[in-house]
């Protein structure tokens, strides 16, 4: 059955944002720390910590963070540590707590001000957010502030994106996905195209994959302000090696919806937390989860352009 995002237990989400300089951070807070995995399937990530959830070391992740900025925004997490070190939140070393906190960010540095970047007083706000209230709004908000699809062309024929939502629950099992579209290519939906590059005079769509496939090595990708971030949160009692697998087969979703997509002009990741107490978990088969996330996030990434108000 159909379910908000909101009911996914164990993940509290908050939004901060400069609209005049379009740009914010999205945080996703784990009420008890979550184990992770993370896949880079594009050429240009923007990150920080991801080494922490690889499968060998999987350390228990405390947030999330999405956010726009390119690699500048990384410093909203610092914001976010600060903040969950105030509530007492992260690893306990014996001196001190340290969250740990992975983060990936867009380029939205064309769309807005490109000298105004997420920083660690946005985290610390957003971060905060999610201790008032949980906040899983689609749109122009947080993170999706000044994310765009189909830029074959450039900035001056893309159209604008957002953040979006989708979840499911399946007897016990939840499952939640949560993306920032700001791709190269275009979006469709049920084969369908609902977004993406357009004519010059923005009267229909043009195609961002005939564009690719008519430049040459000179004039490739001239627009490199995309990344397409996702997340997948369920309950399911998933090891370490599970949710990467989780996150690999979410992926079929991005593919299925962007066109093209995985390109050296984007950063596109999937990351899969399994998130709860961990006394109630579910267990669950991987392969249903997968197929299930990867149905979910091509309904998020319709949500994050349907929801867009220009």
């Amino acid at each position: 059955m159909r379910i908000d995002f909101s009911d996914i237990k164990g993940v509290r989400v908050g939004n901060a944002q400069d609209d005049k300089a379009a740009t914010g951070v999205t945080v996703f807070r784990f009420t008890t720390p979550g184990r992770a995995a993370v896949e880079v399937f594009g050429g240009g990530p923007a990150s920080r910590e991801t080494e922490t959830i690889a499968t060998e070391r999987s350390h228990p992740l405390n947030a999330l963070v999405f956010s726009g900025g390119s690699a500048y925004g990384l410093a909203a997490s610092d914001g976010v540590m600060r903040c969950l070190e105030s509530h007492g939140i992260g690893y306990d070393t014996g001196i001190a707590v340290v969250p740990i906190v992975c983060q990936s960010c867009i380029y939205d540095l064309g769309y807005g001000s490109f000298a105004v970047r997420p920083d660690a007083g946005m985290g610390y706000e957003a971060c905060e957010a999610s201790f008032s209230g949980n906040d899983p709004r689609s749109g122009n908000v947080g993170a999706g502030t000044g994310a765009t699809v189909g830029k074959a062309a450039g900035m001056g024929q893309s159209q604008k994106s957002g953040i979006g939502y989708s979840a499911m629950q399946l007897g016990k099992l939840q499952v939640g996905v949560a993306v920032v579209l700001n791709s190269y290519g275009d979006i469709y939906f049920a084969g369908k195209k609902i977004a993406g590059m357009r004519t010059p005079d923005h009267n229909a769509f043009a195609d961002s994959y005939e564009t690719l496939l008519q430049t040459t090595g000179d004039n490739l990708f001239t627009s490199t302000t995309n990344t397409t971030l996702a997340a997948v949160f369920t309950n399911g009692d998933f090891t370490p090696a599970e949710l990467k697998h989780l996150a690999q087969m979410a992926s079929a979703g991005m593919a299925r919806s962007i066109n093209p997509a995985f390109t050296t002009a984007d950063g596109d990741t999937v990351y899969a937390v399994s998130v709860g107490e961990e006394g109630e978990k579910v267990a669950a088969s991987i392969d249903v989860a997968g197929a299930l996330a990867a149905t979910l996030l091509e309904e998020a990434i319709a949500d994050a352009v349907s929801t867009v108000v220009v």
